[in-house]
């Protein structure tokens, strides 16, 4: 058996490259821009007022100076006379500036008599309340660089450039599929020795999370036959999970119908807890290549094979560089008596107070209870090995993404 380490760089290893595409502003939230982009424009376009106000010559300010108010510009207008000495046009925010204008007063700082303005100001420094052209971005600079994360803030930033086709990676199309006679749908109610298909949808929601295009397809009996058409619709995916079948159990038919398909091992089981089954294998072809993650059917050993191996696999495809399952150190509130020979992931809640971080890991009564792992937002990692961990000592910690 391998280590999670070597695992993961043997997945890595085989990542194909990130796939350019591109997608409308309005869906580009939440994906990773696949080239650098450039303005069309100067921001601002033109020198405007931050406030509304008066546009004055700045040496003409003093206490109760009166000027002689010339005309008003609203935003979206465009001053039709340019400022002489002892006169102001009055402006709004967000509009353009007048030619001869090196200030704009705020107009609280004003009384209007007709046309007449009083300044109740003893100065004003040239430039104040002024943004000059393209101070924001000018026209052909880079404004946003390859492998950016698309936020709110930068679908703004886009749309003032004009980038509505936008550059991005495709997302990977992931495919799941749930192995085992006893699963049935969540819409039925079990009989003795079924249980509902609840890796299904925890798979298909986790790879939605990070940003996979993901399908369920259903349930795979333990036939043969049945399950290779199953996998087989599967492979067309750029990523294709399956959950249990890769133990060592009569009916653990996977890695037989993977490599019916010509699927290659790359490996079959690891030093792990929960999560020591795992398979991985690749599908190369001339024109795709499919990554094919065999995890065990109990789903919270599924849901950690799922953060450390699919995970970061969906993030390095999109084109993000960042860690998806974020690490820190925390400090246990009881002692834990750590057993076996392999590393675990243990859930867990994670908590702060004063400044420092606090793990309490939970009373979790193996791979299949999911009612413990739902109260769980973190991962308390312990290294293999007989080890009593005191309480108060510091251990590392996985935050589990929301």
């Amino acid at each position: 058996m391998i280590s999670v380490d070597q695992a993961l760089k043997k997945i890595m290893a085989r990542l194909p490259e990130c796939r350019p595409t591109e997608c409308t502003l309005s869906n580009s939230l939440g994906h990773v821009l696949a080239k650098d982009v450039q303005s069309d424009i100067d921001s601002p376009p033109y020198d405007k007022s931050l406030v509304d106000g008066y546009a004055v010559i700045a040496e003409d300010v003093k206490q109760d100076i009166v000027l002689d108010v010339l005309e008003e510009v609203l935003a979206g207008q465009i001053p039709t006379k340019s400022i002489r000495p002892k006169t102001a046009i009055q402006i709004m925010t967000g509009a353009p500036l007048p030619q001869g204008a090196n200030a704009v007063v705020m107009v609280e700082q004003t009384s209007r008599d007709q046309q007449k303005v009083i300044i109740h100001q003893d100065t004003i420094q040239p430039e104040a309340n002024i943004m000059r052209q393209a101070t924001s971005l000018s026209q052909g600079e880079t404004i946003l660089s390859q492998g950016t994360f698309i936020r709110p803030i930068e679908v703004g930033i886009l749309a003032e450039i004009g980038c509505t086709n936008v550059p991005v990676y495709q997302p990977p199309k992931l495919a799941v599929i749930s192995t085992g006679d006893e699963l049935v749908q969540a819409t039925t109610t079990p009989h003795a020795g079924q249980i509902r298909n609840s890796n299904g949808p925890l798979l298909q929601a986790l790879a939605s999370s990070f940003g996979a295009e993901a399908q369920s397809l259903g349930i795979g009996i333990d036939d043969f036959e049945t399950l290779s058409d199953l996998v087989a619709t599967g492979l067309e995916s750029d990523i294709l999970i399956l959950s249990g079948g890769v133990s060592a159990g009569v009916k653990d038919l996977v890695p037989a119908v993977l490599k019916r398909h010509g699927v290659e091992q790359v490996f079959h089981k690891l030093k792990l807890k929960p999560g020591k089954p795992l398979w991985f294998g690749v599908l190369s072809s001339a024109d795709r290549q499919t990554m094919v993650f065999g995890l065990p059917g109990n789903p919270v050993s599924s849901l950690v094979c799922f953060l450390l191996f699919v995970a970061p696999v969906i993030f390095r495809m999109r084109g993000k560089t960042s860690e998806c399952l974020q690490e820190t150190t925390a400090c246990l509130t009881a002692d834990f008596h750590q057993r076996g020979d392999r590393p675990t992931y243990f859930p867990a809640q994670l908590t702060e107070r004063n400044g420092n971080r606090y793990v309490t890991p939970l009373a979790w009564k193996g791979s299949a209870d999911q009612r413990t792992l739902s109260e769980a937002d973190a991962l308390a990692f312990f290294k293999a090995g007989n080890q009593l961990y005191s309480n108060g000592e510091e251990i590392s910690v996985f935050k589990i993404p929301s």
